[in-house]
């Protein structure tokens, strides 16, 4: 009886140090992250009705990192995120160096000379970094880098999607609008470009020319402007400052829909969307940030929720192990949106599908049903294989 008494005691102790061993092993694994912002100075608006939070972007890797604590937790791995945002003008690639020095997984919010600039650190070879600001098609295509994955919706994502609703709506026929700003410029390139993806036709196309108040003058100048435009189904803005599309609808010449910056568009996230478990995700977030969810904050969100998943999987915090799998077919991340998402394996976009919406509601989600692909219908919404120029990745 005392043999047996002693046996069964030392198999507790052994069990006992086996546990805390592994509890120990665990907790050994710490995840440590950075938010790196750029702040820029934003160009006067005729509007103030849409002000930029203060914590865009931040706010979502936040309510990511609660998220993913609380699971981290079971596992004995421990996520931390440091926030370093930069004054306009102030030494951007200083702070990337410095939270570098600590962290080599960082959540870049910067226009896209200075992600690419991170990027082509030599602290940032072996770094994981993830684009949660630009949707500018050329991180994707020519100017990618094998060390970003890109979490912001590519601006082609959103040209496309709007096409596709456009063409199974058979709205045709479009005119556009283009703002004075680049990047009205580039994403009216974006236009044109889907639509003749799409097979909807751009018919005619004006600058946009006004420097009037036209908070007082809209209701008579913006009919003069639209009337030479020929008969369409769509008015098409290109207006990605936000500045002047809120005056085009309901002041045009003749009594037609508005899209692109303005009025019906594709966005990576929206208030509206409230399907799939989303309104859970909305609802957590308007807790924490108390304002409603954009798309800075979703693809800041996503991005600290796939190295949470990752992370998971792998049991590493090996930047380049934690790259290799999400790049893998083996990944896939809820993202609230109806399907699983993952990643492009020759450009590092994130695949997702792309609510259409309007000011207050979710119209269609996008790739519709009709768009096929070879590999992944999310693949007809944004640079596909054979279109991007990206040699970085190996594809």
């Amino acid at each position: 009886m005392r043999e047996s008494f002693n046996a069964f005691r030392s198999s507790l102790w052994f069990a006992a140090a086996i546990f805390c061993w592994a509890s120990s092993a665990m907790a050994e694994i710490a995840i440590p992250m950075a938010y790196l912002r750029q702040e820029i100075q934003a160009p006067p608006v005729l509007s103030n009705l849409d002000p930029i939070p203060e914590d865009r972007g931040i706010a979502g890797a936040q309510v990511a990192l609660a998220d993913t604590k609380t699971t981290g937790s079971f596992m004995g791995h421990d996520y931390s995120l440091a926030i370093a945002s930069v004054e306009p003008g102030g030494d951007f690639l200083g702070a990337a160096r410095a939270a570098l020095a600590t962290s080599k997984i960082l959540f870049v919010d910067a226009q896209p000379q200075d992600i690419l600039a991170v990027a082509d650190l030599p602290e940032a070879k072996d770094a994981l970094l993830f684009n949660v600001a630009s949707g500018a098609s050329q991180l994707r295509d020519v100017d990618c880098r094998i060390n970003v994955l890109h979490t912001m919706a590519e601006d082609t994502m959103r040209s496309d999607a709007l096409m596709q609703v456009l063409r199974a709506r058979r709205w045709t026929r479009t005119v556009l609008i283009v703002g004075p700003k680049p990047e009205d410029q580039v994403f009216a390139e974006r236009l044109r470009a889907s639509a003749q993806k799409f097979g909807v036709e751009i018919l005619a196309s004006k600058n946009w020319t006004f420097n009037t108040d036209l908070r007082r003058a809209a209701g008579r100048e913006l009919p003069l402007f639209t009337q030479d435009f020929p008969d369409h189904d769509v008015l098409l803005i290109a207006d990605e400052a936000n500045d002047f599309g809120r005056y085009v609808q309901d002041n045009t010449w003749l009594p037609r829909p508005i899209a692109g910056s303005d009025g019906l568009h594709g966005e990576g996230w929206a208030p509206v969307l409230e399907q799939w478990g989303a309104v859970q995700l909305q609802n957590r977030f308007e807790k924490t940030a108390g304002r409603e969810m954009g798309s800075r904050d979703y693809a800041a969100w996503i991005a600290l929720r796939t190295i949470g998943e990752a992370v998971t999987r792998t049991n590493s915090a090996d930047p380049v192990t934690l790259r290799k799998f999400i790049l893998s077919r083996d990944f896939a991340l809820d993202g609230f949106k109806g399907r699983s998402l993952s990643y492009r394996d020759w450009d590092g976009q994130l695949r997702q599908p792309m609510p259409v919406v309007n000011a207050r509601a979710l119209v269609e989600l996008a790739p519709l049903e009709g768009y096929l692909h070879q590999n992944n219908e999310m693949d007809t919404l944004g640079l596909d294989r054979p279109e991007s120029g990206c040699t970085a990745f190996g594809g």
